[in-house]
């Protein structure tokens, strides 16, 4: 079941749903507009949220900025009707959906191509049922490296990173709130025959979060983190990156490393997260 959660006093957001892949979406409040975090996976996830911003007299979005291009952050977009903001690299790859069937057989087809992936295709299925009335709208506004918005006594901070999960995807900072909203950019690449991290497009992503001044981290598919754990997360994935280019991505040597850094046997986490890495080396 979802929720409608207040984290600041100008940001809403709500929950996310596993079972049919509805990231989190929410809303920042300034005196003059308000913005919204990603479109949401379909018209009824959308609907769900504008409705709870109405039950709570909070008005409606006047801008929307999508954090990247996957499917179950953009399909809302068709029933806002906003004005929308993207990277270029987002904008790129969602024309190249406009193209795209939605039936079993098209969904089957991709996944053969290695385009789609099961749990995207069934995650599909669950949110739009037989009949699936999709339409791919693009973006009103592309941009690059960065773009700032003043909402009126709150500033949100549009953050184009280099990513694993979806390269060209975009932070929204807010700088007044010390919060921001991460998407899924710090999510493996799992669109890859193996899902990977690379060492890389990890170490430019945590270098652009490091230099923002947050107390809490909103995953897209997860929960809100505040400072301390996100900080954990960080070290897990630096400490990982430091074993994979010693190890040079071999796997049992990283295992090793990484255990003697810690003085610890590896958690499940930290186990997933070197294969990873290992899987990420050229």
């Amino acid at each position: 079941m979802q929720h409608f959660q207040q984290l600041t006093s100008r940001i809403w957001y709500q929950t996310p749903v596993s079972e049919t892949d509805r990231p989190i979406l929410a809303v920042v409040r300034g005196e003059n507009r308000q913005l919204m975090i990603d479109a949401g996976n379909s018209s009824a996830h959308a609907a769900l949220f504008l409705e709870e911003m109405q039950k709570r007299d909070l008005g409606t979005p006047d801008l929307l900025a999508l954090t990247h291009w996957h499917w179950d952050h953009i399909f809302g977009m068709r029933h806002l009707d906003l004005p929308s903001i993207a990277t270029n690299q987002t904008i790129t790859h969602m024309k190249a959906m406009q193209s795209y069937a939605w039936t079993d057989e098209a969904l089957q087809e991709r996944m053969d191509q290695g385009i789609e992936i099961p749990f995207c295709a069934d995650a599909i299925k669950l949110e739009f049922g037989a009949t699936r009335d999709i339409e791919v709208v693009l973006p009103t506004i592309g941009f690059e490296r960065r773009l700032d918005l003043n909402l009126g006594d709150v500033h949100c901070q549009l953050i184009e990173v280099e990513n694993d999960h979806s390269p060209g995807s975009l932070l929204v900072y807010i700088p007044e709130e010390r919060v921001v909203f991460l998407g899924d950019a710090m999510y493996a690449d799992i669109f890859s025959p193996k899902w990977n991290y690379t060492v890389e497009r990890a170490e430019q992503l945590l270098d652009v979060i490091d230099r923002l001044e947050v107390d809490h981290y909103v995953w897209s598919h997860g929960r809100v983190m505040p400072k301390e754990e996100f900080a954990n997360e960080c070290r897990m994935m630096r400490r990982a990156i430091r074993v994979t280019k010693a190890a040079n991505g071999r796997l049992k040597d990283m295992r090793v490393l990484y255990a003697e850094e810690t003085g610890s046997p590896l958690t499940e986490d930290e186990t997933e997260m070197l294969i990873y890495f290992a899987n990420g080396i050229k």
